[in-house]
């Protein structure tokens, strides 16, 4: 029986989760290796296939001139999957939304140059139908490897949708606010297993919100618990959840 053939593709990105992932020497990856058959991958091969039984896109889709590919990608693949917050949300990339002047800030005189153009920074389902999403700045190796076990296996992945507070309960970690700091854990994604808070570094929801968070708490909870001034409380989240929130600039408007 061959092996499911599986290729990753990027867009608006750093390619840190495609770096992220070369660097998975360890045992449970070397393993995977022996049930799956990589048959694209641009940061460490130059070959290309006409059918592909899993994809996964990194990146957000900012620029129109991208949704062809997209679409082919789409066309060629049984199961797209965005993996890092990029490609999942928008992620960091997203933080531009808001602003007119971001190239001018960026770039200075080479603003006009014409392959800075580009639309607001979108998840790359506002492009194609995406089937799973693998969320982090970058994704979780273990969530990876989890996601594609269970395709493997025929079962449906499960991508968490409650908070890091959950987490760090579970790992009995002392809350950053009780240490009167600051952390977003309350409305963030889980699935990292919460390792920032139990090194004393605040939650910054890397993994984007869970469903219909509640922004309004989190800026008064920064703002009387975590001791950040009102405009830090009302843009925090916006470092990699822009998209998520309510304020969020939407593709075409």
């Amino acid at each position: 029986m061959s092996k499911p053939k599986v290729a990753f593709f990027d867009f608006t990105c750093c390619e840190g989760c495609q770096i992220e992932l070369t660097n998975y020497g360890d045992a449970d990856f070397l393993e995977l290796l022996n049930h799956i058959e990589i048959v694209e991958f641009r940061e460490a091969m130059t070959e290309r296939a006409d059918h592909i039984d899993i994809a996964f896109v990194e990146g957000s889709f900012s620029r129109e001139e991208d949704r062809a590919r997209l679409e082919d990608i789409r066309r060629r693949a049984g199961v797209v999957i965005a993996y890092g917050e990029c490609a999942a949300s928008g992620g960091i990339n997203a933080g531009k939304n808001d602003t007119t002047d971001y190239k001018e800030e960026v770039y200075g005189e080479d603003a006009d140059m014409p392959h800075l153009a580009s639309h607001v920074a979108m998840p790359v389902a506002a492009a194609i139908k995406v089937d799973y999403a693998v969320h982090g700045c970058p994704m979780s190796k273990y969530e990876l490897l989890d996601i594609i076990s269970h395709l493997l296996h025929g079962k449906t992945p499960c991508v968490p949708n409650y908070p890091v507070c959950v987490e760090c309960k579970r790992r009995e970690t002392v809350c950053r606010y009780e240490l009167d700091d600051h952390c977003c854990g309350q409305v963030a994604r889980a699935g990292c297993g919460a390792p920032c808070p139990a090194d004393g570094i605040p939650c910054e929801a890397c993994r984007g919100f869970v469903d219909q968070p509640n922004e309004a708490a989190l800026k008064k909870v920064l703002m009387e618990n975590g001791n950040l001034p009102e405009r830090w409380a009302e843009r925090k989240s916006k470092i990699f959840a822009a998209n998520y929130r309510s304020d969020a600039v939407k593709l075409g408007e």
